[in-house]
């Protein structure tokens, strides 16, 4: 027996959050296990002519550790097909929810729409109650006014706002991936930089500029600053180790300026000790 919620929740953010705490809370009020369900891919990649321009806000690894750090009990990624997408609400619920799951209670939220036939959580609801599920309800949640939602979290990372993405969030987003060779031209300046080929080619990358960042590498954290351009490149704070081919996790505390040209090295060199000065003072006060 189960306690069921069901999504993409991309980017696990603070209105799935709502969503999730009363999972979890309801499942252990009544001794059942808490179940998210979940999609990859994305649907829209799979029903819609535009899916090439779709960015994401978690890969699927991520999303699972988000939400099992929130004490849901199981994470069940569900392959979405052209198949998959043709189930109605009652069939989903019924053999899926119930059948397949073992649900006895499902979380709807406030804009929650199961199946092709994009019933209301109200409708929803009804159709639960037939087939003997009960319905836990969740409530829209909104951050500095603003109804928090995917969409807008993308549009803030979009612009570069990084501070509002993540107070939508609740934490700071990030990047993912290998370290690669680039130019080291940092180097020759005394700014070595790590760039990174994000693992995840639909994961949003940020606008381009500079960022104030936390680097996870070897389960160690090191303050940063990151450029995003031509390439993502993190020039690590007090740290001076060979990691071509390590994964590190980038994460964005701040932006301290639009990406701009310089005339010479030594100029370069210049805005670079500005910008590093700019984000250990702002690594100092996010912490």
């Amino acid at each position: 027996m189960a306690v069921i919620a069901t999504g993409f929740f991309d980017g696990v953010h603070k209105g799935h959050r709502l969503i999730i705490e009363k999972l979890v809370a309801e499942a252990r009020r009544r001794g059942e296990e808490s179940i998210v369900l979940t999609f990859w891919p994305h649907p829209r990649t799979v029903l819609q002519d535009d899916a090439l321009s779709l960015r994401l806000l978690n890969t699927p690894d991520e999303k699972r550790k988000i939400l099992l750090s929130l004490g849901v009990d199981r994470v069940e990624q569900l392959p979405f097909t052209r198949e998959f997408s043709r189930m109605g609400t009652e069939q989903y619920l019924r053999e899926v929810v119930v059948g397949r799951f073992g649900g006895t209670a499902i979380l709807l939220g406030y804009d929650n729409r199961i199946g092709h036939d994009l019933l209301t959580p109200s409708q929803t609801s009804d159709i639960a109650a037939g087939l003997g599920l009960d319905v836990v309800r969740a409530e829209q949640v909104s951050s500095v006014g603003i109804a928090v939602s995917s969409t807008k979290i993308r549009a803030a990372l979009r612009s570069g706002d990084v501070k509002l993405a993540s107070s939508y969030l609740g934490y700071d987003y990030s990047l993912c991936g290998e370290v690669v060779h680039g130019k080291k031209l940092g180097r020759t300046i005394g700014f070595p930089t790590a760039n990174m080929e994000v693992s995840e080619p639909l994961k949003m990358v940020p606008a381009p500029g500079v960022y104030a960042s936390v680097v996870e590498v070897g389960g160690r954290e090191f303050g940063g600053m990151t450029n995003i351009g031509s390439a993502i490149e993190t020039h690590i704070f007090a740290f001076d180790e060979q990691i071509y081919g390590q994964r590190i996790t980038v994460a964005f505390s701040d932006r301290v300026r639009d990406e701009i040209s310089f005339g010479s090295l030594q100029d370069l060199k210049k805005q670079l000790q500005t910008d590093e000065e700019c984000c250990k003072k702002l690594l100092s006060l996010h912490k």
